[in-house]
């Protein structure tokens, strides 16, 4: 598979490319099923329908992974923590943490109630074209102790930093628990067929650096030692975004760093280049007009040119209008620019 022969630097005829949310409202083909689904969760735990709009984005964009349909809060979901994804506002959890009582709550062994997530990735694995690298995936602890603190997405992130600077113990408390569920999580979808495991800290720049550093990057470092020491031959990435001024700091057992559009990838190159394989950082805004996409594509190969030790990607997720036929285009243009 060449995303798996890139993300351990090895030789490729070019260089690998996949989107992240390249499965979503873009394409008309999700919409269909996912109005067909019901309710977003409701998505996610159908074996048949996850597969099917994981699969798309593959036979319509011709990307080099597949990364597996689901979503990062399933795992609070099965601790126990009531959630409904509301038209328009996104996630919200029926209750939250905020004290020791609320963690004694939480059930164990949120991993054994995620089969649904396993059965997937095996269909997924079983239909998904012997070349192609299926993708499973976690959200970071960090990021999902934020959603389960404040019952949603926050800008300001007020009750979870003040539970940082006033109860440290009880939030890392909260983190050592999810960690451990994201553990058995990951491995169990290896074990499933996932031929490479992401994590996504979407809220990595909430913390100044000492703070990312204690309550969340060496939490994530935790996970991705334990699966290197049992799994080496699968890929891990991290991506933790809106870190560019904390690559100094940036170490840990993993195989691919992922940049964000906000990481110049020249910096990104010249901080980690040499440690990991970096993967991005396309601005996906620049997906709307055509130029500016062909412009940032020459800007980010002039960086990384068509060597080993990158992995093509968008510095975010698509963008839910974005055109289809650029998505198409760029997945064209970065083979044809890069080949070996």
């Amino acid at each position: 598979m060449i995303f798996i022969d890139a993300a351990f630097r090895k030789e490729t005829p070019y260089t690998p490319i996949w989107m992240m949310r390249q499965a979503g409202r873009y394409l008309d083909e999700y919409k269909e099923v996912r109005a067909k689904a019901g309710s977003f969760l409701d998505l996610c735990q159908n074996v048949e329908l996850a597969t099917e709009v994981t699969l798309q984005p593959v036979d319509i964009l011709d990307v080099d992974a597949a990364i597996l349909f689901s979503d990062i809060l399933v795992v609070p979901y099965e601790m126990g923590l009531g959630l409904e994804f509301l038209s328009g506002e996104g996630p919200k959890f029926k209750d939250t943490i905020c004290n020791e009582s609320d963690l004694l709550k939480l059930k164990c062994g949120a991993s054994n109630r995620l089969e649904y997530v396993y059965d997937s990735i095996s269909l997924i694995r079983s239909k998904l074209a012997k070349d192609k690298a299926l993708i499973g995936f976690c959200g970071s602890p960090w990021t999902l102790a934020t959603y389960m603190i404040e019952g949603e997405g926050s800008k300001t992130y007020t009750q979870s930093k003040k539970m940082l600077y006033t109860h440290p113990k009880l939030l890392h408390t909260l983190l050592q628990k999810i960690t451990q569920e994201l553990k058995a999580y990951l491995v169990s979808q290896i074990k499933a067929g996932a031929n490479a495991v992401m994590i996504f800290d979407s809220w990595a720049s909430a913390l100044e650096l000492q703070k990312y550093l204690e309550f969340s990057w060496n939490y994530m470092k935790e996970i991705a030692r334990e699966l290197k020491q049992q799994y080496p031959h699968i890929p891990i990435l991290l991506f933790p975004k809106g870190v560019g001024a904390y690559l100094d700091y940036i170490d840990g057992e993993f195989d691919v760093f992922g940049v964000d559009w906000g990481t110049p990838i020249e910096l990104a190159k010249q901080k980690l280049g040499s440690k990991y394989v970096l993967q991005g950082n396309l601005e996906p805004a620049r997906l709307y007009n055509y130029e500016e996409m062909k412009s940032g594509v020459d800007q980010i190969l002039a960086v990384m040119g068509n060597q080993a030790g990158h992995i093509f990607n968008l510095g975010h997720g698509m963008i839910p209008d974005l055109p289809r036929e650029n998505a198409i285009a760029l997945v064209q243009m970065v083979r044809e620019k890069t080949k070996r």
